[in-house]
């Protein structure tokens, strides 16, 4: 078989992480930190307080997954469930 090689070859980008949600980002990178062994909630606060990516493995795509939200976005969602969970449902 011969390749064309004057056509070029499209190669067509997997879309279904491309809208993931914040929570989503945040479970997919908890679970690939914790497969890979270390602290999943250590290394995601040394990430949002320093902004430093090298506290993500890079393992599964979580250090280009977690990139994609703001850090802001990252404490917004955690914070949001947390109350959510502990304050409101008491009630």
């Amino acid at each position: 078989m011969r390749n064309n090689l004057n056509n070029t070859q499209y190669i067509k980008a997997k879309s279904e992480d491309t809208n993931l949600e914040v929570s989503q980002i945040l479970e997919r990178v908890y679970k690939a930190l914790a497969e890979k062994g270390y602290n999943p909630v250590t290394q995601i606060v040394g990430y949002i307080m320093s902004g430093d990516p090298t506290y993500i493995t890079s393992h599964n795509g979580a250090r280009s997954l977690i990139m994609r939200a703001e850090r802001d976005e990252l404490i917004e969602e955690a914070l949001t469930y947390y109350i959510n969970n502990k304050f409101i449902k008491k009630k």
